[in-house]
């Protein structure tokens, strides 16, 4: 299973935020690119680099992170948040990312973003999945949808979508353990599907449990950050 820290970005800064809620956040570097040279040296391969200022914005704002992040370290980046035009897409590839992230453009605008997947290609598009109560959510969390999780990941599969990443809002951020019967349920369901698993891990325990079911991948973001997950024991899993 593949280890992928996150480092989310405001004004250029490292910083996690509580259940998606700008009001609940914490800075803790600010200088991204030496917490992804820890990543890095530790033995971490790839890093999930979210724009939380491009998500309210909606379009890309901090490329400079990801392009001094990816000058600066051999990690395969995949980038998002804001995401909502191709030039965005031309933006990522262009400052280092090796594969952009898409969330709401998927809900909202389906046929554009199956044009994307079939001109990049599965292997350079991932898809995000927030998900409230296994209803895909969007706009930051702010709203859900009456979509199911589900349903929407085998119309997007059907049209070559290779990767994705569902993160339970209910979960993110409160290191409560991660949604282990959503996922086992979907990895299950589409076993070629390489999925990620992300929100609420808070444990090496929990790791562990998420590669014993099959994940392809885990997200691990605060759990790092407050030293409950030591990268020397990442070593273990990578």
């Amino acid at each position: 299973m593949q280890i992928i820290p996150a480092i989310d970005i405001i004004e250029g800064k490292c910083v996690r935020l509580t259940q998606g809620d700008y009001s609940q956040k914490k800075i803790y570097n600010e200088q991204p690119v030496e917490v992804a040279k820890e990543f890095e040296d530790a033995g971490i391969e790839r890093l999930h680099l979210v724009d939380l200022d491009g998500a309210k914005a909606g379009q890309i704002v901090n490329w400079k992170a990801l392009e001094n992040i990816a000058s600066k370290t051999a990690l395969t980046i995949d980038f998002g948040g804001g995401v909502k035009t191709e030039k965005d897409i031309e933006i990522i590839f262009n400052s280092g990312g090796s594969i952009a992230t898409v969330g709401s453009m998927a809900v909202n605008q389906p046929e554009v973003f199956f044009q994307w997947l079939r001109k990049y290609k599965g292997e350079k598009i991932l898809l995000g999945a927030d998900v409230k109560e296994e209803k895909i959510a969007v706009h930051g969390w702010t709203e859900t949808t009456e979509l199911n999780l589900i349903d929407f990941l085998e119309k997007n599969i059907d049209q070559g979508l290779k990767q994705a990443f569902c993160t339970d809002i209910s979960k993110d951020g409160l290191l409560s353990g991660p949604s282990l019967t959503l996922y086992k349920e979907i990895i299950n369901r589409f076993p070629k599907l390489h999925f990620i698993a992300s929100g609420g891990v808070s444990s090496m325990a929990d790791l562990e449990a998420l590669r014993d079911i099959g994940c392809g991948g885990a997200i691990v973001g605060k759990a790092i950050y407050e030293g409950r997950v030591r990268l020397e024991d990442l070593k273990t899993l990578i």
